[in-house]
């Protein structure tokens, strides 16, 4: 089912005229990146090289590119091309070395709305608006709750007092894989951050998704999803709040998850940043709270540091994880 749908969104794109003669290259943009992560388990007992656990995609010592293409014509911006990826050092799994894609979409500006083929933000929660491809601490995306990427198609709009948009995706996060798997959501919030300093969405979550880590295929079996969200970003003065609540069923049974994340930001442009992450997520008829704190400090307008303590009912453990991250333009 989704393939077909995929593909015709892709046909749908080519006959719009986004591939045109009209459209032609203006502006590119492209960025190199390395991160170094490392740190200690204390349920593994050893120290690692991964910040979430050895599976996940994020974040280990990787070098990688960030290129967005913009195309215009007569009246404007046309589409964007958003290519993102890695090669990352995987400790101790099969293959050393792991390539991972991030974004892989082209966006076409039209109206009423955009759309976007490819590999792209599900519209879910609050991982539909925030980047946390470098971040340490992560929203619920990365529990279980949806996906951070996914491969598919979307419709977004953004309004003077808010945005929406709607996408029909894949359902197995990094890797494309066509099970009879599918996951149709759609956010719709209210504010615009930049110039209210709030925002809140609304999002909804349904369809058969496979259970992933990372690249790796945990069942072979999708699983029923259904599931409603609300998401408040809000920022005042040097203070940052982001909330995020979910709560459906995922594989027959009832799922639930909220955290608070709250930031402080110090110094000049508040370069230095101190974070605090409560979660309380219930999946799989088990409940496990969480508790995250973690500092950012931007040395550089090219380098960052990051650490992190976290720890968790379920493990009973600790782990503690310190990245360095370099992300410059390349002049072309």
């Amino acid at each position: 089912m989704f393939s077909r749908v995929l593909s015709v969104g892709l046909i749908a794109a080519a006959c719009s005229g986004g591939f045109g003669p009209s459209l032609f290259a203006s502006g590119r943009l492209l960025f190199f990146e390395i991160q170094g992560v490392a740190g200690y388990s204390g349920s593994a007992g050893k120290i690692i090289a991964y910040s979430q656990a050895a599976m996940e995609s994020m974040q280990k010592p990787g070098i990688g590119f960030d290129l967005v293409q913009r195309f215009s014509g007569a009246g404007g911006d046309r589409a964007i091309l958003a290519v993102q990826g890695r090669v990352v050092w995987n400790a101790g799994g099969e293959k050393p070395l792991e390539p991972q894609i991030y974004n892989a979409y082209l966006k076409f500006k039209a109206r009423p709305f955009d759309f976007w083929v490819g590999h792209n933000r599900p519209e879910f929660g609050l991982a539909a608006v925030l980047d946390s491809h470098a971040l340490l601490l992560q929203p619920l995306a990365m529990s279980g709750f949806g996906f951070d990427r996914d491969w598919g198609i979307g419709l977004e709009r953004d309004t003077s007092g808010g945005a929406w948009g709607v996408s029909l995706t894949s359902g197995s996060g990094m890797t494309p894989r066509f099970r009879g798997n599918y996951f149709l959501s759609g956010r719709a919030a209210f504010g615009v951050l930049t110039e209210d300093n709030y925002s809140a969405g609304v999002s909804f979550g349904a369809g058969h998704v496979l259970d992933v880590m990372g690249i790796h295929l945990m069942s072979a079996d999708p699983a029923g999803f259904a599931m409603a969200a609300a998401d408040v970003t809000w920022l005042r003065n040097n203070i940052e709040n982001r909330v995020e609540l979910m709560a459906g069923k995922r594989a027959g049974m009832g799922a639930y998850a909220g955290l608070w994340r709250i930031g402080l930001g110090l110094g000049e442009e508040s370069r230095f940043k101190l974070e605090l992450q409560p979660a309380l997520v219930r999946m799989n008829g088990a409940t496990r709270f969480e508790l995250s704190a973690g500092m950012t400090f931007l040395a550089h307008p090219d380098w960052t540091i990051r650490a992190m303590a976290a720890g968790d009912t379920e493990s009973r453990s600790a782990r503690f994880i310190v990245q360095v991250y370099f992300y410059k333009g390349i002049r072309l």
